[in-house]
């Protein structure tokens, strides 16, 4: 098999490329990356010295794809399939890469800086920082709650890359700063998204992991 992609389940920048597979039955052979095994590791950072995931290797095209947005991109341009993750129309295809980024830096991140904050050493954490990323979090969590009242999905009737993003970035965010009760229209929107036949395979295959993720 052509495509081989290097990931871990619980990771959300894993889960929305592996989204993407799953939305388009892309066939590739999955390689679960353990950071914390040496050997895991090792081999991780000799295909990708950075030893950031995911990563998706092709070996028929002989490319090493990092990053999670590029490697739909790629998917999209070497690997069609029906679900057209980044429109054909340059209109809609700037629109979703700006909410696929708006995820990415305004949620995930965000949820990111408040998780890690809670396992480091009681003398290392970030009381400011973390008081800053819950800030940042209630203003994008607003801005999808807005967004939502009109639209199916992030841009509209489509499911898009930008959805791809949108699903672990609400859902951790939902764990961290649940927002059911404040914010219906991104509850609804949650739902929905959790209800979509790749991601609930994509969370199924999480839910092992789940212990880990500091609550």
């Amino acid at each position: 098999m052509s495509l081989t992609f290097h990931f871990h389940p619980l990771s959300s920048f894993c889960q929305k490329a592996l989204i993407a597979l799953y939305e388009n039955d892309t066939p590739f052979t999955p390689q679960i990356v353990n950071l914390g095994e040496a050997a895991s590791r090792a081999a991780f950072t000799k295909l990708w010295p950075i030893g950031k995931m995911p990563v998706l290797r092709d070996e028929a095209r002989d490319r090493t794809v990092p990053e999670a947005s590029v490697i739909v991109e790629y998917l999209a341009l070497h690997y069609p399939g029906a679900a057209r993750l980044v429109p054909a129309d340059p209109e809609l295809a700037w629109q979703t890469r700006l909410a696929d980024r708006f995820y990415d830096l305004y949620i995930n991140e965000v949820v990111g800086k408040i998780v890690t904050d809670r396992l480091r050493p009681a003398d290392r954490h970030d009381p400011q920082g973390v008081e800053q990323a819950r800030a940042l979090l209630q203003t994008a969590l607003g801005m999808v709650e807005q967004q939502m009242a009109t639209r199916q999905w992030a841009i509209g009737d489509a499911f898009t890359l930008a959805d791809c993003a949108a699903a672990p970035a609400l859902f951790y965010a939902n764990l961290v700063a649940p927002f059911g009760e404040s914010h219906k229209n991104a509850a609804a929107y949650l739902a929905r998204l959790q209800a979509r036949p790749s991601y609930a395979r994509t969370a199924k295959e999480a839910e092992p992991y789940l212990s880990m993720f500091p609550r």
